[in-house]
């Protein structure tokens, strides 16, 4: 199709003003390297899981410049229209700047090849906003792989780095990090800058349906690399309609471009979930998390997808959209088998509605993996459960790994309404819950690994809600 200035794809890469042409499914890490020459951007797994492609993407957001660390490997060039991309090349000074001394100084660095990822990480740290703490310097390298240092000396970079930003305060970090010098001078210039170009919508195509919608991309590109970057696709990633969190009433509504790093920042989910936080940290890593959107996790149907878990548990409904008209679908009616869906081609999800939970409504979610970042899971689960004076008045009980799909354990979640907490319960809802799964054997473990894994989740999920009842004492004896 004949490129107009409508359908250019528009970014400021480094100090650069980039207009291009190239197909709009292509890789920035491929539109970095093979076009532009910044070679300092690695190829590692082209999975988003060694963190060697690390950039920063920085982008207008209720007027404030926001930045976020992404890999690159993973992220279309038509999903950073309008936005302020960073390569390690683009955070260069006469001397080594701060991240980078911080790295030197502390001998973090020996064969190389990751250092431009932590050092991209850390910098993404610097310009976050987050509160600084040395908990959080080290938790925005978590997406970053190292195989020589063994990551101490790493760790006590990333604690230099925090220390660099104890006095910014209130003010902004772009401005705070070129003011103090830790940071390039250019980077107080981006915002308005960007201001120019975030108007201009990428125009992708004339079809009616597109060959493929594109969320994210954190699981597509895994999959399907050579025939997205030519593909005909709707970017869903940054349309306005498709972001956001709002509460109407006892129900809560998210976007379907919602990241998962937006739903953790939610102050409504905050509130609801007081231990979300600590549910995220166990959903792949930081760069993946700033990325991969809600929807996304669902539509791709994996039987361990961690929001599919989670959701499931929550009775989530969907809201779908095929341009013309809207359906709304249960979550537990949408999957029909390994891979397939309740969905027709030209439908995508646009929002993700579920009840609030009550004040006697408690909710946990747990899972095995063999890496605690960047991996998938063995075995999720996720449950919901109403208690009042020790009856359980309601109950969903969610799990993946254990079939084709993301499961809802229905007769188990039944079988708990009414029921008195005890150990007897426990082990008999265990019982039941083992009648209704199918896992098989793979990589991720045997099947009766994973039957084992599920009967000591729902466990932890009775240890965790209800540590007044001492159930781990029970559970244990």
């Amino acid at each position: 199709m004949y490129k107009t200035e409508d359908n250019l794809i528009r970014f400021i890469l480094n100090e650069k003003e980039i207009k291009t042409d190239m197909p709009a499914g292509m890789l920035l890490l491929d539109f970095i390297r093979y076009h532009q020459r910044l070679t300092g951007t690695k190829i590692g797994c082209r999975e988003g899981d060694c963190g060697a492609c690390t950039i920063l993407v920085g982008e207008l957001i209720k007027d404030e410049l926001q930045y976020r660390s992404v890999t690159s490997c993973l992220t279309a060039i038509g999903n950073v229209q309008g936005k302020h991309i960073v390569t390690v090349e683009g955070i260069n000074m006469k001397e080594l700047n701060a991240v980078q001394k911080a790295m030197h100084d502390e001998s973090a660095t020996q064969c190389g090849f990751c250092t431009p990822g932590f050092v991209m990480s850390l910098a993404g740290f610097c310009l976050s906003g987050k509160e600084v703490s040395n908990e959080n310097a080290i938790a925005s390298i978590d997406g970053n792989i190292c195989r020589c240092t063994g990551y101490k000396s790493i760790e006590r970079a990333a604690i230099r780095v925090a220390s660099l930003m104890k006095e910014r305060k209130n003010e902004e970090p772009a401005k705070f990090v070129a003011d103090k010098k830790i940071l390039p001078d250019y980077f107080s210039t981006i915002k308005e800058r960007i201001k120019n170009i975030r108007n201009s919508e990428l125009q992708t195509n004339d079809s009616r349906f597109p060959t493929q919608f594109l969320g994210g991309g954190t699981d597509l590109y895994v999959q399907k690399h050579d025939e997205l970057t030519n593909a005909d696709i709707n970017f869903l990633f940054n349309k306005k309609e498709l972001k956001g969190i709002i509460q109407k009433g006892n129900k809560c509504f998210i976007g379907a471009a919602v990241t998962i790093t937006d739903l953790c920042e939610s102050e409504i989910m905050q509130k609801y979930f007081p231990d979300l936080q600590k549910f995220i940290k166990l959903i792949s890593s930081t760069p993946i998390r700033n990325i991969a959107t809600v929807a996304g996790n669902i539509v791709n149907a994996s039987p361990i997808g961690d929001m599919s878990i989670f959701f499931l548990a929550l009775n989530a409904q969907l809201i779908l959209n095929d341009g013309k008209n809207k359906r709304e679908i249960a979550l537990r009616n949408f999957y029909k088998g390994y891979k397939q869906l309740n969905k027709n081609p030209e439908e995508f999800i646009e929002q993700i509605y579920f009840e609030l939970p009550k004040a006697k409504t408690k909710f946990n979610f747990e899972k095995v993996s063999k890496r605690t970042h960047l991996d998938i899971a063995s075995v999720n689960s996720a449950f919901s459960i109403v208690v009042d004076n020790e009856i359980i008045i309601d109950a969903s009980l969610a799990a993946g790994g254990v079939g084709p799909i993301p499961t809802f354990l229905e007769k188990t979640s039944l079988f708990l309404k009414g029921k008195i907490i005890s150990e007897k319960i426990i082990h008999e809802a265990i019982e039941i819950a083992q009648k209704e799964i199918a896992p098989i054997g793979d990589a991720r473990g045997t099947e009766a690994y994973k039957r084992l894994l599920l009967s000591q989740l729902i466990k932890a999920h009775f240890i965790e809600l209800f540590k007044e009842l001492q159930i781990e004492k029970i559970l244990a004896a």
